[in-house]
């Protein structure tokens, strides 16, 4: 089956620019232009991956992200003029898997959209399973902790895997960037910062009482598992 995009724009132009483009591609492409619509919507109909303008009317899409996010993992690319590092951060802070400032080429969009599905549809046939109470299932891309499903982004979950699979080992900020970001990508240090601010606030609404994601003055990230 052909996988299913949203298309959330209020550009009518670029809109319909980015449809012909996924429509080539192989993809089932659907447009909104109001932000009212959008949670309705990707209740009744489940799209694969959401394409999201930031601007739009009655409702922007930090809101829908954060709103999407508290019943569903579904990929969402955040598309906005608003080039500022802090738009970029609050955007990820929220989960969004990816983000790309106007103006941009349809193509660099369609590559980034075929990588988040690449990395979702990569398969391994092993599940790790960690003792201090971590799952993590590669198949589908899910995390479980103490059997409970931690709901991460595919970042979250890539960042989750590089650093529970090497406890005590301390990475670098522009460590994991390669690491995650194998395109070469220009992300921030802050970029780091968020997806481990919202990596660590899933495992503690799970698990309030344990650290396991730790800072290293000037140095990075540490993982040490539980006891």
């Amino acid at each position: 089956m052909k996988k299913k995009i949203l298309v959330v724009e209020d550009e009518p132009k670029l809109a319909n620019l980015l449809i012909d483009y996924l429509k080539a591609s192989g993809f089932e492409a659907f447009w909104l232009d109001d932000g009212a619509r959008v949670i309705q919507w990707t209740k009744e109909n489940c799209p694969d991956l959401i394409i999201l303008d930031v601007m739009l009317p009655n409702k922007d899409g930090f809101e829908i992200c954060r709103e999407i996010r508290s019943f569903s993992t579904i990929p969402i690319i955040m598309v906005t003029a608003r080039i500022e590092e802090v738009d970029r951060i609050v955007g990820l802070e929220l989960g969004a898997d990816d983000y790309i400032c106007k103006p941009f080429s349809p193509r660099e969009l369609i590559a980034r959209v075929k990588a988040i599905f690449r990395r979702m549809n990569f398969k391994d046939d092993k599940a790790i399973s960690f003792p201090s109470g971590f799952y993590l299932d590669e198949n589908s891309l899910k995390a479980f902790l103490n059997g409970q499903e931690l709901h991460l982004t595919t970042v979250e979950f890539r960042l989750l895997k590089i650093l529970i699979s090497n406890p005590g080992r301390v990475f670098t900020r522009s460590q994991l960037m390669d690491i995650m970001y194998p395109d070469n990508r220009i992300v921030s240090d802050r970029t780091i910062d968020s997806h481990i601010k919202k990596l660590r606030k899933k495992i503690k609404e799970i698990s309030p009482e344990k650290e396991v994601i730790y800072s290293v003055y000037g140095a990075g990230y540490k993982f040490e598992l539980f006891q």
